[in-house]
């Protein structure tokens, strides 16, 4: 799914960036760097939201987890 959002919004980015193009000072609506710069703090915070809940669940016993539903 975050592939999936990732992709849809590159292409929203390249697509609307022409709108916003006043806006850049300086700087390319399509410009590769910040683009990348985007996916990669994206995808870290992707990893990192899904990693701190499967951490914290991993370490309860399923027995007990189970016993509370």
């Amino acid at each position: 799914m975050a592939a999936i959002g990732i992709v849809i919004g590159l292409g929203a980015a390249i697509g609307l960036g022409s709108l916003v193009r006043s806006a850049l000072f300086g700087m390319s609506p399509l410009d590769p760097v910040a683009l990348a710069g985007a996916v990669v703090l994206l995808t870290a915070v992707i990893l990192v939201a899904g990693w701190m809940p499967a951490r914290r669940a991993s370490r309860v016993e399923p027995l007990r987890a189970l016993r509370m539903e």
